[in-house]
C-alpha cells in the first residue's frame, strides 16, 4: 500500500512538472502574440492561479514614465486598487527582494491569507510590478504551503513576462515620440512655410526638407551641394529660420564674386590705417555673430582664405586685417558649392581639413531634370507669385507648353524655369501662354512638324534631339533625360 502511494505521488509530481513546462511554453508563445499590457497581465495571472491551485491571485504593473498602471485579478470580488497594492507589506518585500517569496499566515491587501507566494517583474534591476497567488488548495484539503517548485514557477513566469511588458512600454513610448515629432515637424513646416519656399513633393525634395528640419536645430556646419539655380541660398535661409539663431543676423557672401584682395576684409574686417583713407569696419563674421553666415561658392575661395576660415571654425575667433586683437565670434557656417570638392581636394585646390569642417551635414539638392514631377506645381507657384506681384490674374499654360517644359532638361534648373515664365508673362498679351512663347535655350522644332504636337510626339522629338546631341550614346542620353536606360530602349527612338 505504501509503495503504491509513493508511486502515485511520484507519478503526480512528474505530471505536475510536465504541466508546468508546458505552461511555460504556452506562456512564452502567448507573450509573443499579445500586443496589449492588459491582455498580457491577464494571461500570466490566470495561468499562475490555475496551475498553482490557488484560490485567488493578482498582478499589478506599476505606473511609469507616462505608462498607466495595469491590474488583473482572479477570485477577487473587489480589489482595493493600485496604490493599496503598491504599499502592501508583502508586495514591498517582493520589490526589495527582487526575487520570489512564499509565506504562511500573512495578511495581504488587508485580508488574512493562509498561504501566499509572489514574484516581482524585474527588468534591468527595475521592478515593473508583481504577480501574487494566495490560499493554495492541497490535494487532501486547504492550507498547504507554496513550495520551492511553486516559487521557481512564478519566477519563470515573471522572467518571461517582464521583458515583454518592458518592450510593449518602450514601443508605446516610441510611438508617442514619433507622433509628437510628426506634430512638431508639421508645426515647424507650417511656421516656416517650407513647402512654399521649397516647392515640390518628389522623393528628392522630401529628403531635402527632412534634412533641413533635422539639421536646423544643431550648430554644426552644413554643406549644401547642387547645380546652379537649384535653390542653395533658399535652403541656407531655411536652415537659419528654423534654428535657435533665427532672431540673429543671416549674412550671405559669394566667395566667387569678391576679389581675393577684398575677400579677407569682407569676411574678417579691417583695421583703420591699413591703407590710406581706410576706416576700421567689422567683417561678416563679426556682423553675423550669434547668427548664420552663408558662404556661397566656397570652392572658389583662395587657399589663403581657406586656411583662415579653418582657423576661425576651429578656434571661433577672428583677427581683422591689419589687427592683432582676437575677437571671439559665435557663428554657424553654412557653405554651398556646385563644384566637385573631392576633385578639387585631389588637385590641391581645396583644403581637405576645411572640407571636413564644413561638411558635418551635407544636403544635396536634386537638379530639376531629376524631379520632373515637380515641374507642374512649380509652374503654378511661379505664375501665381508673378501675378500677385503685378496685381493681376495668373496666366495659364497650354497643354503643349507644359509638355514642352516637361521635356526640357533645364540646365539652369529652377532659376531658369522662373526666368522663362517671367519672360513669357512679359511678352504674351493674353491670358494663355503657348508652347511657342517659351524661349527655351537651344530649342528647335522638328523638321516638317508644327509646334502644336501632342505629348507623346513631343516626348519622342525631345529624346531624338538628346540622342543626336550625344552621338547616339543611349547611356548618356538616359542620364541627361533622367530616365532608366531600359525605358529609353523601350521608346525605340532612332536617329
Amino acid at each position: 500500500m505504501a509503495v503504491r502511494d509513493a508511486r502515485a505521488n511520484e507519478s503526480f509530481d512528474l505530471r505536475k512538472k510536465v504541466l508546468r513546462l508546458e505552461t511555460l511554453y504556452d506562456v512564452s508563445r502567448a507573450l509573443n502574440v499579445l500586443r496589449e499590457e492588459q491582455a498580457l497581465v491577464d494571461e500570466i495571472v490566470a495561468r499562475a492561479v490555475s496551475l498553482l491551485d490557488a484560490e485567488r491571485g493578482f498582478g499589478v504593473v506599476f505606473e511609469e514614465h507616462g505608462s498607466p498602471a495595469v491590474v488583473s485579478t482572479v477570485g477577487f470580488a473587489s480589489f482595493p486598487g493600485v496604490l493599496a497594492a503598491a504599499s502592501d507589506p508583502f508586495v514591498l518585500d517582493l520589490c526589495r527582494a527582487r526575487g520570489p517569496l512564499s509565506r504562511t499566515g500573512e495578511t495581504v491587501l488587508g485580508r488574512a491569507a493562509g498561504t501566499v507566494a509572489g514574484a516581482p517583474l524585474v527588468v534591468r534591476e527595475r521592478v515593473l510590478g508583481v504577480v501574487v497567488v494566495l490560499d493554495r488548495e492541497a490535494r487532501g484539503g486547504p492550507g498547504a504551503a507554496f513550495d520551492e517548485g511553486d516559487r521557481r514557477f512564478l519566477e519563470s513566469v515573471a522572467a518571461l513576462a517582464a521583458p515583454a511588458l518592458d518592450a510593449l512600454r518602450q514601443l508605446r513610448a516610441l510611438e508617442a515620440d514619433v507622433d509628437r515629432l510628426r506634430e512638431e515637424n508639421r508645426a515647424l513646416k507650417g511656421s516656416l512655410g517650407i513647402d512654399e519656399v521649397l516647392v515640390g513633393d518628389s522623393a528628392g525634395m522630401r529628403r531635402v526638407k527632412d534634412l533641413v528640419l533635422r539639421a536646423a536645430a544643431s550648430r554644426v556646419g552644413v554643406l549644401i551641394r547642387g547645380e546652379s539655380g537649384t535653390g542653395k541660398e533658399l535652403v541656407a535661409r531655411l536652415l537659419h529660420a528654423a534654428s535657435p539663431r533665427r532672431d540673429a543676423p543671416f549674412l550671405a557672401l559669394n566667395c566667387a564674386a569678391v576679389p581675393e584682395t577684398l575677400l579677407e576684409a569682407e569676411l574678417f574686417g579691417i583695421e583703420r590705417g591699413v591703407a590710406t583713407g581706410v576706416e576700421a569696419r567689422p567683417g561678416k563674421f563679426e556682423l553675423a555673430s550669434g547668427g548664420t553666415i552663408f558662404l556661397d561658392e566656397i570652392a572658389d575661395a583662395p587657399l589663403a582664405i581657406q586656411a583662415k576660415l579653418l582657423r576661425v571654425l576651429q578656434e571661433r575667433e577672428i583677427e581683422r586685417l591689419g589687427g592683432r586683437r582676437r575677437v571671439p565670434v559665435d557663428v554657424r557656417v553654412v557653405a554651398a558649392t556646385n563644384a566637385d570638392l573631392e576633385k578639387a581636394i585631389r588637385e590641391r585646390r581645396f583644403r581637405e581639413d576645411l572640407y571636413y569642417r564644413i561638411r558635418v551635414v551635407e544636403i544635396p539638392l536634386p537638379p530639376l531634370r531629376d524631379r520632373r514631377e515637380d515641374v507642374p506645381r512649380l509652374i503654378g507657384h511661379v505664375l501665381s507669385r508673378i501675378a500677385a506681384r503685378d496685381g493681376r490674374r495668373p496666366k495659364a499654360l497650354t497643354r503643349e507648353a507644359v509638355a514642352r517644359l516637361l521635356d526640357y532638361p533645364f540646365p539652369g534648373n529652377v532659376r531658369e524655369l522662373e526666368n522663362l515664365l517671367e519672360g513669357a508673362v512679359a511678352l504674351v498679351p493674353g491670358d494663355t501662354i503657348e508652347a511657342g512663347d517659351l524661349q527655351l535655350r537651344g530649342a528647335r522644332p522638328a523638321d516638317g512638324v508644327s509646334g502644336s504636337l501632342d505629348l507623346a510626339s513631343l516626348e519622342l522629338q525631345h529624346i531624338r534631339h538628346v540622342l543626336e546631341s550625344v552621338g547616339g550614346n543611349k547611356s548618356e542620353a538616359a542620364r541627361i533625360l533622367g530616365i532608366n536606360r531600359r525605358t529609353l530602349y523601350r521608346k525605340n527612338v532612332t536617329i
